[in-house]
C-alpha cells in the first residue's frame, strides 16, 4: 500500500497559535511524519521551527520563558508600533540563516500583499524574512517591504494556507485552526482590539470558503486572547489534547489512502 504524502497546515491566531506548538509534539510522539508545511502568521513561525527540525522541547520553553524584551521593539507608530527587527533576528538565529529551500521539510510561509490584496508565498529565500513578513499584524507590526511589495500578515487572505499545500502535493492534508468559533475574551487594550478585529475578519472569510482539509485539528481556546502571551502553556496543553482527540481520524486516513486514492 503506497503511502501518502502528508501536509500540515498551520493557521494564524495569535498567542492562540503557540497550540501548533501542542500539535506537533503529539505528531512527532506517535511517528506520525509530516512530508510538507504551510503556515500563516504564528503558523508560519511555528512552522519554520519544525521544518528546521528544531526539538520541540526547546522550542516549548523558549515560547514559556522567551522575555518580550528579546523579541519586541516599540516605536512611535508610523505604520505599527512594533519595528520587528528583533523578532526578524530571532528567528535568523533558530533557522540558523538558513533559507526556506535548504530546510529538511518543504515549507511554505504565506503573506499578503497589502496593497494589491494577494497572497504571496514564500518557498524560498531567507526564513526569516518570509516569517517577519507573515506575522506583521497589520496596526501592530511594521509592515515589510520586499520587492516593491508592502507585505503583512498571512492571516488576512489565507488564515489556514490549505491549498498551498495542495499545490506542494500533499495528499493528505491536516489543518490546525487556533481561531475560535465563539471567543469569549476580554478587550482592554489598542493591542486587542487590533488583534480581535482580525481574528473577527479572518473568521468571516474563512466562512466562506470550504475548508478543503482531510482533518482539522482545532484547540478549545475561547478564553484566551490572541495577545496572551502569559498564557503558553495552557495553548500547548490544549493543542495537545486537541490533537490527541484527531489521532484515530488521522492513523485511519493515512492507513486506507493506498486502496481510495
Amino acid at each position: 500500500m503506497a503511502k501518502p504524502k502528508v501536509g500540515l497546515a498551520l493557521g494564524s491566531g495569535g498567542a492562540r497559535g503557540l497550540a501548533h506548538i501542542g500539535v506537533l509534539k503529539v505528531l512527532q510522539q506517535e511517528n506520525i511524519s509530516v512530508d510538507f508545511v504551510a503556515g500563516s502568521s504564528m503558523g508560519s513561525l511555528v512552522g519554520v521551527l519544525f521544518a528546521n527540525e528544531l526539538p520541540l522541547d526547546m522550542v516549548e520553553q523558549l515560547a514559556i520563558h522567551l522575555p518580550r524584551n528579546r523579541w519586541l521593539d516599540l516605536t512611535v507608530p508610523k505604520r505599527g508600533f512594533v519595528i520587528g527587527k528583533k523578532v526578524k533576528e530571532l528567528i535568523r538565529l533558530l533557522t540558523h540563516g538558513k533559507n526556506l529551500e535548504d530546510f529538511p521539510i518543504p515549507i511554505a510561509v504565506v503573506a499578503t500583499d497589502l496593497v494589491k490584496g494577494e497572497q504571496v508565498v514564500f518557498r524560498n529565500g531567507p526564513a526569516d524574512l518570509a516569517v517577519r513578513a507573515s506575522i506583521s499584524i497589520p496596526g501592530i507590526f511594521e509592515p515589510v517591504e520586499w520587492k516593491g511589495r508592502t507585505l503583512v500578515d498571512g492571516g488576512v487572505i489565507d488564515r489556514i494556507p490549505i491549498q498551498v499545500l495542495k499545490q506542494m502535493g500533499a495528499d493528505v492534508i491536516i489543518a490546525v485552526d487556533v481561531v475560535p468559533d465563539s471567543p469569549q475574551v476580554r478587550i482592554d487594550t489598542y493591542f486587542d482590539v487590533i488583534a480581535q478585529t482580525l481574528s473577527v475578519m479572518e473568521r468571516e472569510i474563512l466562512n466562506h470558503r470550504s475548508v478543503a482539509a482531510n482533518v482539522l485539528i482545532h484547540p478549545d481556546l475561547e478564553e484566551i486572547s490572541p495577545t496572551a502571551f502569559t498564557d503558553v502553556d495552557e495553548c500547548i496543553r490544549r493543542g495537545e489534547e486537541a490533537a490527541r482527540a484527531q489521532l484515530d481520524s488521522i492513523r485511519n486516513l493515512i492507513g486506507e489512502w493506498g486502496g481510495v486514492r
